[in-house]
């Protein structure tokens, strides 16, 4: 059964799938399409248009600006942002104020089971890859392999995550997951500076 509450600010044309939850002044704006089993905490704004897929958690007062894509089992920590706009200004050059006409939106795309720390921002036109993490505090202003762990201001990779989202260690010819013992194949450790 689909939770939300009474506080929250959800558009009646939006998909919310079921065993979904949106928490106190949240706002779900037109159009957006949210999969089964997502969780969308206090405050948490997710725009026109934007897809979230099953099993997504955004986190209190994050911030998903349209036209972003979340993939299954997306985790947007709190006080995160997608942003949408290479150029902001509030006015056009003449003066008049923007509308919705005067700017063209770009997307953050995000992978199945990516994680976004708290407060990192993500720079549209961005792309997260599967299973990725980006840190606390980060900000992200180009596209993040599958795995990758990065941090920083701008972002960098420094490192490689599995699935479990820990820290994965390279012996000899691969990388090991040191909680699940899966092996990837990622490239030598030389590789993770490359971003």
């Amino acid at each position: 059964m689909t939770h939300i509450e009474h506080s929250a600010d959800v558009s009646p044309s939006a998909s919310i799938g079921t065993q979904s939850s949106i928490w106190h002044l949240a706002q779900v704006r037109e159009g957006a399409v949210l999969g089964e089993n997502c969780n969308i905490g206090r405050g948490a704004y997710i725009g026109p248009e934007v897809v979230l897929g099953n099993n997504c958690k955004v986190q209190n007062y994050a911030l998903v600006y349209e036209p972003a894509v979340l993939a299954d089992g997306v985790f947007i920590g709190p006080a995160a942002v997608l942003t949408n706009d290479l150029f902001p200004r509030a006015i056009n050059p003449d003066g008049t104020r923007k509308g919705n006409d005067d700017w063209e939106a770009v997307a953050v795309t995000i992978g199945q089971g990516a994680s976004i720390g708290a407060r990192a921002v993500c720079i549209a036109p961005v792309s997260i890859g599967a299973w990725a993490m980006v840190a606390a505090g980060a900000v992200v202003n180009r596209d993040v392999p599958a795995h990758a762990l990065v941090a920083g201001v701008p972002a960098r990779q420094i490192g490689w995550v599995g699935t479990a989202g820990h820290r994965l260690e390279y012996r000899e010819d691969a990388w090991y997951c040191p909680v699940t013992s899966e092996r990837y194949e990622l490239g030598h450790p030389a590789s993770t500076a490359a971003l």
